[in-house]
């Protein structure tokens, strides 16, 4: 039996078995409609980016809205944060305080911005950009109190 021979069953078969999936497999995944600090979402940095200023894709405007002072909204908790990955855009926070993707904030030092607060599993992660923000050091772990809302 030649190897086209078996690749062409192979691939009659995938097609059949995934023609009779359950139709709410078949549907696209829903969309978050919660409002996002970074609508639209920053570029990703360029491929040769090497230093702060250029992994940090977020415009002037970004940045003036996630310092804009945000009253209300309860304290989660406090975590400790290290640098999330620096091609990740965006001012955010990855955190287990979260189960879905939502608008928050975070305090670290006395300077509070806005933040999109996303789920995570393990340990908090802050984005290159949310950390400049707080004037918090790059290299090693920061202690964030972080608030919904």
């Amino acid at each position: 039996m030649s190897l086209r021979v078996v690749f062409m069953s192979f691939s009659i078969l995938a097609a059949v078995g995934c023609a009779e999936l359950p139709e709410e497999l078949a549907e696209p995944a829903p969309t978050s409609n919660v409002e996002s600090l970074d609508n639209p979402i920053a570029p990703a940095p360029p491929p040769m980016a090497r230093t702060a200023e250029q992994f940090d894709t977020t415009s002037a405007t970004d940045r003036a809205q996630a310092v804009q002072a945000a009253s209300g909204g309860a304290k989660l908790g406090t975590v400790t944060a290290t640098l999330g990955s620096p091609t990740d855009p965006g001012i955010w926070v990855k955190t287990p305080l979260v189960d879905a993707v939502t608008v928050g904030k975070v305090d670290y030092n006395g300077t509070t911005i806005n933040v999109e607060l996303r789920p995570a599993d393990g340990a908090s992660q802050i984005s290159l950009p949310a950390m400049r923000l707080l004037n918090a050091p790059l290299a090693g772990l920061i202690t964030i109190d972080v608030f919904n809302g």
